[in-house]
């Protein structure tokens, strides 16, 4: 049996040298793209670009890698992108775990199967989320208690954007909406960029986003971060209590950026990438300017994202459920 696996081995690793002439050579690419399905400007683009400045020079990229923003549907758009991508290593997925562990339980046809669809390359950073108010809600709301008071006292006025629907900070608001009985309406952008202008403009008066894209106009004054999802407050605003200081311990959550390939991506080519960015999330300049956005630097291996994710999978499933969410709602 032994020398049958053996054989079996041997025989695919020739199969698939010959169809992928650079594993056998091992030759760096000349160029990898980096697709992500957010505008410029927020923490899915940051991270996208500060590793890609980073993974040249190596067995992997011999340049840095070029960064396409492809926003809209959500996230769903860049996730097609990938899937249909030719699968030679040369084009990776960056996106939050939120288009592959929370979509599949809010949208009955998918036009990609997460599992199925793609490969895992590397986890590349950790974030929390957040809520923040901008100028229309009044100065004397400084916590998330006397925001649900406003927003019961202004129902006109309750609104909350976030950077898609069905994201996790979507989600988070809702459950906050809803284990308080309090109408909180939710008004969904393509990214936090839009959403955090717009608050910061008086025509929104809340965002749950990403805590880092609020972190630099909460900084200037511009806006007012209430609570942060971590489990203890975050190093990037320790005067900020979380959530579950402030009684709301359901909304504890962190969620993950991720890298990954197109489904059938040699796995050679795969241990290449996960490398090139296991270098890039130890390059100072990275984990520093990560660190800007709110984002902790973190890699994984490929086999720990993918546990990851199908925790997540599992997780979300009686959350949306109890939401009552649907791409249709």
């Amino acid at each position: 049996m032994a020398t049958r696996r053996s054989f079996i081995h041997t025989a695919a690793a020739a199969a698939a040298g010959s169809a992928f002439p650079w594993l056998a050579f091992a030759q760096p690419f000349e160029v990898v793209k980096i697709i992500n399905g957010f505008p410029a400007g927020g923490t899915a683009d940051a991270t996208s670009r500060r590793i890609a400045e980073r993974m040249g020079g190596t067995a992997y990229t011999k340049n840095a890698a070029v960064v396409e923003n492809k926003p809209g549907a959500g996230g769903r758009i860049a996730c097609e992108v990938v899937k249909n991508a030719a699968p030679d290593g040369t084009t990776l997925l960056l996106t939050p775990y939120s288009m592959m562990s929370i979509y599949p339980h809010i949208y009955k046809t998918l036009t990609y199967d997460p599992v199925k669809d793609f490969v895992p390359v590397s986890i590349a950073a950790l974030m929390t989320h957040a809520l923040s108010v901008g100028p229309m809600v009044p100065a004397s709301v400084k916590t998330v208690k006397d925001y649900l008071a406003w927003a019961k006292a202004n129902p006109k006025d309750a609104s909350y954007g976030s950077p898609a629907a069905g994201s996790t900070p979507h989600f988070l608001a809702a459950l906050l909406g809803l284990n308080t009985g309090t109408d909180l309406k939710h008004v969904p952008y393509r990214g936090s960029a839009p959403a955090v202008a717009d608050m910061i403009g008086g025509t929104l008066a809340s965002c749950s986003t990403p805590t880092g894209d609020a972190l630099a106009n909460h900084r200037a004054g511009k806006v007012r971060i209430l609570a942060t999802s971590s489990a203890q407050r975050t190093p990037f605003t320790p005067e900020v209590p979380t959530y579950a200081e402030q009684g709301f311990p359901e909304l504890t959550t962190e969620e993950w950026f991720g890298f990954y390939a197109p489904a059938k991506t040699p796995a050679n080519v795969v241990a290449a990438a996960n490398a090139a960015i296991a270098q890039a999330l130890k390059e100072k300049t990275v984990v520093d300017s990560l660190a800007l956005m709110g984002l902790v630097a973190h890699g994984s291996t490929p086999a720990d994202m993918e546990k990851s994710q199908r925790d997540e999978l599992n997780r979300w499933g009686p959350i949306v459920k109890k939401i009552g969410f649907t791409a249709e709602s």
